[in-house]
């Protein structure tokens, strides 16, 4: 049996075409359209990148987390993910799967009415805010666990950059997930091997 992961995705853009900024203000813009793709990256609780896919910049961020959840094969326990997953899609696939979901509502979000089973886990969160308040709800749910998603975010920028250096959408995307694989190879290389010392 598979163990369960804690799951936590954030999307970032990399930009695809068009001068860098020195060249921009230096000589001005070129004719070329400035444009950009979205990267997501799921990122489980260890720091290793256990999902990814490259999108047009326009692509809703809550579908491809619904995408990759059906691409891991119901292994997630625990989910994490910022208020552009909170939608009905994406509970409805954790909820399939059984998994804790850590999503912080809209700040207008109402409980819903009547009750609906799918949205329990939301509609707990809203009350428990109301009780206490959005700090504390995120100190209690785990919510900054959101940073390992966004830690991930600037290892990608800071070692692989951010743009994209191929120009067609199927060499970006092996361009990427060859990126993917090279920070989980630097992540298990450079990991320490703990062992407990009983004195």
């Amino acid at each position: 049996m598979l163990a369960l992961i804690h799951l936590v995705i954030d999307s970032t853009g990399l930009k695809r075409v068009g001068d860098g900024e020195w060249h921009v203000l230096k000589h001005g813009p070129a004719n070329k359209r400035r444009s950009w793709r979205k990267l997501h990256l799921g990122v489980d609780a260890d720091g290793f990148i256990v999902a990814s896919q490259l999108t047009d910049s326009c692509v809703d961020d809550a579908a491809v987390a619904v995408a990759m959840f059906q691409g891991l094969g119901g292994s997630i326990g625990r989910f994490t993910g910022d208020g552009a997953y909170d939608t009905r899609p994406v509970y409805a696939a954790l909820c399939a799967t059984g998994a804790t979901v850590v999503i912080p509502p809209r700040k207008t979000a109402l409980e819903s009415k009547p009750r609906d089973e799918l949205l329990a886990q939301r509609d707990a969160a809203i009350v428990r805010m109301a009780e206490v308040g959005r700090r504390q709800w995120g100190k209690e749910s785990g919510a900054h666990q959101q940073a390992w998603a966004e830690n991930a975010m600037l290892r990608y920028k800071r070692v692989i950059g951010e743009a994209l250096r191929a120009r067609k959408v199927a060499a970006q995307t092996r361009e990427t997930a060859i990126a993917v694989s090279a920070l989980n190879r630097m992540n298990r290389l450079g990991r320490p091997d703990s062992v407990a010392v009983v004195a």
